[in-house]
C-alpha cells in the first residue's frame, strides 16, 4: 500500500493575496443603481405619453373613420408616442393652416362632388367660457374660405363647466341643410356627439371630422 504524505499548505496559502472587492462591487452597485433610475425614468415618461395632458402627435397621415360615444367622424392624424405635444401645437399659429389644408383636402377626398351643390357650411363646437382664441374656430374659419362654404362660430354654446357629456343649446340654426362639424382633437367624442345632437329633429344631414383623433 502507498503511504502518501501530506502537504502542508499553511505556507502557500499564506503567500496567495485576495484582491480588493470593494471598488468593484461599489462601481456594480453604482451601475446597477444608475441602469435602475434611467428605467425609472424611461417608465415615468411611457406612462406620461398615455396621459391626455402629455398627447404627442407626429402628423403621419393615417385617415380613419372612428366610431366613439356613439358617433362617426372622420380622423386625418392619429395620436402618437413620438411629435409635438398638443399643448405645442395649439399655441402654435403655424399649426392654423397646416390643419386648414390638410383637412380641407380629407373633406373634399370624402364628400367629392357633393360639395358643389351649394348646399354646405362648416360649424365648430363651442368654444369653452371666458376663452378668446380657439384653435378649432380659427382651423374651421380658415377651412371654409378654402372650400368655399359658410362658416358659422357661435351656433351652440356649452353652459356647463365640465366637456365631458355637456349639453350645449342650439343659438343659431344655419340654412344650409349640410352641415361638416369640426373638432381640432378628439379624446372621448363626447364633445362631437353633443355638438350632432343639437341639429336632431332639423333635418340636417351633419358629416363630422376631426384633426387628430386623441386615442392610440
Amino acid at each position: 500500500m502507498d503511504e502518501r504524505t501530506a502537504i502542508d499548505m499553511s505556507d502557500l496559502l499564506a503567500e496567495v493575496q485576495v484582491p480588493d472587492m470593494d471598488g468593484a462591487l461599489r462601481s456594480f452597485s453604482e451601475s446597477t443603481r444608475q441602469r435602475t433610475v434611467k428605467d425609472l425614468f424611461g417608465k415615468k415618461r411611457r406612462e406620461a405619453w398615455d396621459k391626455d395632458t402629455e398627447a404627442r402627435c407626429d402628423f403621419y397621415p393615417k385617415t380613419r373613420l372612428v366610431s366613439r360615444a356613439g358617433v362617426w367622424f372622420f380622423a386625418l392624424w392619429q395620436k402618437s408616442v413620438m411629435g409635438r405635444t398638443l399643448t405645442e401645437i395649439k399655441s402654435d399659429d403655424g399649426e392654423i393652416p397646416h390643419f386648414a389644408e390638410e383637412v380641407s383636402r380629407l373633406i373634399g377626398e370624402v364628400i367629392g362632388q357633393h360639395l358643389k351643390n351649394g348646399n354646405w357650411c362648416i360649424v365648430c363646437t363651442p368654444k369653452r367660457r371666458h376663452l378668446t382664441r380657439n384653435f378649432a374656430t380659427l382651423i374651421a374659419d380658415e377651412i371654409g374660405k378654402k372650400m368655399g362654404i359658410p362658416f358659422y362660430e357661435d351656433v351652440a354654446v356649452c353652459k356647463s363647466k365640465h366637456r365631458v357629456n355637456a349639453v350645449f343649446d342650439l343659438l343659431f340654426l344655419p340654412p344650409e341643410n349640410n352641415i361638416i362639424i369640426f373638432d381640432d382633437f378628439v379624446t372621448t367624442g363626447s364633445t362631437m356627439k353633443s355638438m350632432k345632437a343639437v341639429f336632431d329633429g332639423h333635418k340636417k344631414n351633419v358629416m363630422l371630422f376631426a384633426g387628430i383623433n386623441n386615442k392610440l
